[in-house]
C-alpha cells in the first residue's frame, strides 16, 4: 500500500514531522505505512496553504500523549472517528466536525523533534465537545467519569447560559462538556 503523501501545511508541527517520517495528508482513510510509523484520516485538502494574503484557517488540534490507546478510546467516547487498530502508531488523526483534524502525537515522537527531548507541560491542550442537551451533558460525564477518566468539575448550570462539566483525558487535558441551556 502506498501511503506516502504531502504536508503543506506551515503551521502543523506534528503534522509536518509525520510527513517528514512519509505520512501526512488529504486521504480519507486511515493508512500506517510498513514500519508502522503514523495513521492518519485527514479531511479533503487537509494541511493545504491558503492564497496569498489569507488569513491561516484552523486545520488540526494536536495533542501529544503518553498512552495513545488510552486516548483514543476516550476520544471515541465522545464521538471522534478515530481509526481502529491504530493504537500502536506515532501520529493518528480523525477528522472532526466542521472538517478540522484532530490528532495525537506519542511522547517519543514529540521527543524526537523537540530541541530538549522532552515534551512540554501537562494538561497541554483543551477541547470542548458540544453535547446533546444539558441532559447530554450529564450523561456524557457521568460515562466518561464511570470509565475512570478523572472529573475536574461536575456539571452545573454556568451563568453563561450554559451546562458545563469538565473532565480530563488520559494525559490530564482538560475536556469541556456543554450545552446550552434551555
Amino acid at each position: 500500500m502506498d501511503t506516502n503523501r504531502t504536508n503543506t501545511s506551515t503551521t502543523d508541527t506534528a503534522g509536518a514531522t509525520a510527513g517528514a517520517r512519509g505520512t501526512t495528508g488529504t486521504s480519507t482513510t486511515a493508512t500506517a505505512d510498513a514500519g508502522g510509523t503514523a495513521a492518519n484520516v485527514a479531511a479533503p485538502g487537509g494541511g493545504e496553504a491558503g492564497t496569498a494574503g489569507a488569513a491561516p484557517r484552523l486545520d488540526m488540534i494536536g495533542m501529544v500523549t503518553g498512552d495513545m490507546a488510552a486516548a483514543l478510546a476516550f476520544y471515541r467516547r465522545l464521538g471522534l472517528d478515530v481509526p481502529e487498530g491504530v493504537e500502536d502508531q506515532d501520529h493518528v488523526e480523525a477528522v472532526g466536525p466542521g472538517g478540522v483534524r484532530v490528532a495525537w502525537d506519542s511522547e517519543e515522537l514529540i521527543a524526537s523533534i523537540t530541541p530538549d527531548g522532552e515534551p512540554s507541560g501537562e494538561g497541554r491542550v483543551s477541547l470542548a465537545f458540544l453535547c446533546d442537551g444539558p441532559e447530554g451533558v450529564d450523561r456524557t460525564y457521568a460515562e466518561l467519569t464511570a470509565a475512570g477518566h478523572p472529573g475536574e468539575k461536575e456539571p452545573w448550570d454556568a451563568f453563561w447560559g450554559q451546562r458545563y462539566a469538565l473532565v480530563r483525558d488520559p494525559d490530564g487535558n482538560t475536556v469541556s462538556l456543554f450545552a446550552p441551556l434551555g
